[in-house]
């Protein structure tokens, strides 16, 4: 072969290597605006809609009913039709779920909820096991990035969603909408990705002969998946009654979204910069601990701190949600040894995770309800964060699921 070959062969690497890239942004970036875009506006919702903040957080709780449902089935699903083909099936089922759910009325309203519940889970479930398999050097770095594209987006559905429903005068239907033109345009850009299903789904079926350990009867297995339910349940929690519990402090609706948004502005940088550093580290328990202290000092600040400092309270929850999500992301690749493995790990942390994570907004809409105060739900976000300190201690061990022994990470896995 020719060096002219040599060079040529090169670039469409790396024109593939982009091509993947910028499909996994797209990707990502649907994954969490359909959802945060809700929080600040469950007020006008449930005035709209006359139903009740139990009701109201069924909005949140229902996708994280579908994660925890769908989740387990995911991975067989891309064993069988191939990744690519099941994320590009997965948004074009978001869309029409978008579109679903933002017409007036109940039941269109929880239906369409439910059906982009079940198409952002299988794109959950299959983002990891992709970056595995396709940047097996480079799973931090990965990580980070279509983290940081995640919660770019949901930031920005946080602190707009106001601003659209009532500058714009389109009401909670049209800020809900509107995600549905990120969506299509996902579409677009994830079809070059059809190019590769054949090499893909021969991949993942080669792999999945290696992948013969019962997760469900490993110890670490469970720890990572009970750390990322604690951390899911944390921020839906938070995406959800935030702007509530602000708004009862005095805050404006208007600001109590922007804070809501600052939040989640704040932990962008650290999901772009943990997972590189825990990719790094034989154990990622140093990291488990500051992520413990920085969520206790955020929520006791919000309970008994003073208003005056509100901010940092936000800030402070934020930049932990940015190190528990990237751990919890980062667990799946290093505690696993091939892509299917990680796609299995992905699939159970996230049924067990979000069935957990689907018990807070509903709860904690019933707890202010019968406590007319949010201090008892904020206390047991306190609970929680202790709960994720320990779980989160197992699940950073250095070692495999299914190996008795400890597991060297791999010198590029970051």
């Amino acid at each position: 072969m020719s060096t002219q070959d040599i060079k040529s062969n090169t670039n469409v690497t790396r024109s593939a290597a982009w091509v993947v890239i910028v499909g996994i942004i797209f990707i990502a970036a649907n994954l969490r605006a359909p959802l945060t875009s809700v929080g600040p506006l469950v007020g006008l919702i449930r005035d709209d809609v006359h139903i009740s903040n139990t009701l109201a957080g069924m909005i949140t709780t229902l996708p994280l009913v579908a994660f925890a449902l769908f989740s387990p089935i995911v991975p067989k699903l891309g064993r069988k039709f191939g990744v690519e083909v099941m994320i590009l099936i997965s948004i074009i089922l978001l869309t029409f779920g978008v579109i679903l759910r933002s017409f007036s009325g109940i039941t269109t309203l929880y239906i369409g909820t439910a059906v982009l519940g079940l198409a952002i889970s299988v794109s959950n479930v299959l983002l990891p096991s992709l970056i595995k398999q396709e940047f097996p050097g480079r799973i931090g770095l990965m990580t980070g990035v279509y983290s940081v594209s995640m919660n770019l987006l949901g930031a920005i559905a946080s602190g707009i969603s106001i601003p659209i429903a009532v500058g714009l005068g389109i009401g909670w239907q049209g800020a809900l909408g509107i995600w549905g033109i990120l969506s299509l345009a996902s579409v677009l850009f994830w079809l070059p990705q059809m190019k590769r299903r054949n090499r893909e789904t021969a991949t993942v079926q080669n792999q999945s002969a290696d992948s013969s350990v019962n997760l469900w009867r490993s110890a670490l297995a469970w720890q990572v998946s009970l750390f990322m339910g604690l951390q899911s349940m944390f921020f839906y929690v938070l995406i959800t009654w935030l702007p509530e519990i602000l708004k009862q402090q005095g805050t404006s609706s208007d600001q109590s979204g922007w804070l809501l948004s600052m939040m989640q502005l704040a932990l962008l940088p650290f999901t772009f910069v943990v997972p590189i550093i825990a990719g790094r580290m034989s154990s990622q328990r140093s990291l488990v601990t500051i992520t413990t202290i920085l969520l206790l000092m955020g929520t006791l600040g919000l309970l008994y701190g003073s208003s005056n400092f509100i901010v940092w309270w936000i800030i402070l929850l934020g930049i932990g949600g940015g190190f528990a999500f990237s751990l919890s992301m980062m667990f799946f690749g290093l505690r696993t040894e091939n892509a299917q493995q990680a796609a299995e790990l992905s699939g159970m942390a996230q049924s067990v995770g979000y069935l957990l994570a689907a018990i807070g907004p509903t709860f904690f809409g019933y707890l202010h309800d019968v406590t007319d105060s949010w201090t008892v739900p904020l206390l047991l976000l306190v609970c929680a964060s202790t709960l994720l300190f320990v779980f989160g201690l197992g699940a950073a061990r250095n070692r495999y699921i299914g190996s008795k022994a400890t597991s060297t990470i791999p010198p590029k896995a970051m």
